[in-house]
């Protein structure tokens, strides 16, 4: 029998892990990092491109505000909550943008909401608004092509918990093909870091559409002015 000293001799040195693992893991490791870097770069991309709001939006605890912040606070309630009036409101106002900037080539272009959280919140709040832009403006109706499997976490309301969007096959069914060679505008009600929105083009061009960039109803602010 060799003696406890002859094989320490023999005893790698210095290894944390046996047969090669650290060199495993330190691969892996660095294939996971490349990914994320990846990812965060598609979502620069996205941010980078135009993303248009209509009015200021300014979070209840954002307090001695004026008028105005008042108003689009109503306004921006008022849509989410599915008003008929504010939504053909919003709507108008939405459709004269997209014939100011596109003019004629917006009847090519595929208009899609970011989907809310619920089923009920989605169908209430986009359908009957997705159809008037559509009418209005003549541009692509694209709420029938991205469909809610799931309830999923708002994000808006989870925002200490740092909740993203789920665009997950679990939670979020697409038409694949429909988005094949399309070039597409994501809507949404309110935009704050443009995750949601980014996250949401990504999924789209991984199916071959060309995202045109963002249009937001209203985007959060914190210092009022």
């Amino acid at each position: 029998m060799p003696s406890f000293a002859l094989l320490q001799q023999f005893r790698p040195m210095g290894r944390k892990y046996p047969d090669g693992l650290a060199e495993i893991r330190q691969a892996e490791g660095s294939k996971t990092n490349e990914t994320m870097a990846a990812i965060n770069e598609n979502l620069k991309k996205q941010l980078a491109k135009k993303m248009y709001h209509f009015v200021k939006y300014f979070p209840v605890r954002i307090r001695n505000v004026g008028e105005d912040a008042i108003e689009n606070r109503k306004l921006v309630w008022g849509f989410k909550d599915a008003d008929r009036e504010i939504t053909l409101k919003v709507a108008r106002m939405t459709a004269s943008y997209l014939l100011n900037e596109f003019g004629d080539r917006v009847k090519n272009i595929v208009f899609v909401c970011i989907p809310a959280s619920t089923y009920e919140q989605n169908e209430n709040r986009y359908r009957f608004f997705c159809e008037q832009v559509c009418s209005l403006a003549g541009v692509v109706n694209g709420f029938s092509h991205i469909r809610l499997l799931a309830d999923r976490p708002s994000v808006h309301e989870n925002r200490k918990k740092k909740t993203h969007a789920d665009f997950s096959d679990q939670s979020v069914k697409f038409d694949e093909d429909f988005f094949k060679e399309k070039d597409v505008l994501i809507y949404d009600d309110v935009v704050t870091t443009g995750t949601s929105y980014a996250e949401l083009a990504n999924r789209l061009e991984f199916f071959g559409a060309n995202v045109l960039g963002g249009l937001f109803l209203s985007k959060t602010f914190y210092r009022y002015s």
